[in-house]
C-alpha cells in the first residue's frame, strides 16, 4: 500500500518511533497524518509539524480509541491506516528476583497498553475495514515478542501476545482485503529505552526512530507481516526454534551477566 493521499493515524506519535512514523509519512504524501498521544502537548507539536491533527488518547481506554476513529473520519475521511504504536517500558528489573513479580500492576498497565489497545483498534476499524474491503493495520511490537525480554516478564509476556494478536488478525481477515504488518526492532534510542536499564535489547545497536520509520514505510509500501529493522533477528528466532532448550540456556547466560552487573 502506497501512503501517498491516505488519512493515517499514529497512536503514541508524539515521541520516539510514532513521532518518526508520522514525519515518514507526511514526507510520503499522506492526506493527513492524524497524531494520537496521551501527552496532547507532544502530539500537538508533532501535528503542527506535519500539516496533522493531534488527539489526547490512552489507548489503554477503549473510548478513547474510538474516539481518535470516529472523530479522524468524521473530520478527515475514511482511515486507510492505523498505526497502533503507543507502547510503555514497565516492570524492568535486571535482577529478576521473580518472574511472577510483586503485584499485578505492570503486568495489567502492559497488557492494556500493548495488547488490548491493538484489539480495540480492530474491533472498531475492521467492519469499517471490510465495508470498503480494504485498510490497513501497523502493529509496533518488538523484537522482544519474537524473542523475549531478559528482565521484563510483563514486557515479553505481552509483546509475544500482540503477535498472537496480530497473526490472527492477518488470518482472519486476510480475505476481507485488509492488511496487517508488525514492527519489531530490537534497541530504538528512544526516550522509553534510555528509561530502562541497559540490557540485551541493545546488543546489536540502537537504531534512529528515523530508520525504524523508513524501514516501516517500505514494509508497509511491500504488504510485508514482519518488518525487521534489525534483520539479524531473524537468525536469532531460526536459532531458537532450531534448538529451543539451547536458546533458553543461552538467554540465561544473558540474565546470569545482568545478576552479575546490577546486583553489584
Amino acid at each position: 500500500m502506497l501512503v501517498s493521499g491516505k488519512i493515517v493515524v499514529v497512536t503514541g506519535g508524539g515521541s520516539g518511533i510514532g513521532r518518526a512514523l508520522c514525519e515518514a509519512f507526511h514526507r510520503a504524501g499522506a492526506a493527513k497524518v492524524v497524531v494520537a498521544d496521551i501527552d496532547v502537548t507532544r502530539a500537538r507539536t508533532v501535528a503542527a509539524s506535519v500539516d496533522g491533527a493531534a488527539f489526547k488518547c490512552d489507548v489503554a481506554q477503549e473510548k478513547n480509541v474510538l474516539h481518535v476513529i470516529e472523530e479522524t473520519e468524521r473530520l478527515f475521511g475514511p482511515i486507510a491506516l492505523f498505526c497502533s504504536n503507543a507502547g510503555i517500558g514497565t516492570g524492568f528489573d535486571p535482577l529478576s528476583v521473580n518472574a511472577g513479580g510483586t503485584s499485578d500492576e505492570p503486568f495489567t498497565r502492559s497488557f492494556a497498553v500493548h495488547v488490548m489497545a491493538h484489539v480495540y483498534a480492530a474491533r472498531h476499524l475492521v467492519p469499517r475495514f471490510k465495508a470498503r474491503e480494504a485498510g490497513y493495520f501497523l502493529n509496533t511490537i518488538s523484537a522482544a515478542g519474537l524473542l523475549s525480554q531478559v528482565g521484563s516478564p510483563a514486557y515479553s509476556t505481552t509483546k509475544h501476545a500482540a503477535v498472537g494478536f496480530a497473526e490472527n488478525l492477518a488470518i482472519s481477515h486476510k480475505a476481507d482485503g485488509i492488511k496487517v504488518s508488525i514492527l519489531c526492532p530490537q534497541g530504538v534510542d528512544t526516550e522509553m529505552l534510555r528509561s530502562i536499564p541497559k540490557g540485551p535489547q541493545s546488543g546489536d545497536g540502537d537504531l534512529a526512530p528515523e530508520q525504524v520509520a523508513a524501514d516501516a514505510l517500505k514494509g508497509i509500501e511491500q504488504e510485508t507481516f514482519l518488518i525487521l529493522p534489525h534483520p539479524q533477528v531473524l537468525g536469532y528466532m531460526r536459532k531458537k526454534t532450531e534448538n529451543y532448550d539451547r536458546w533458553i540456556g543461552g538467554m540465561a547466560k544473558i540474565q546470569a551477566k545482568l545478576r552479575d552487573e546490577f546486583g553489584k
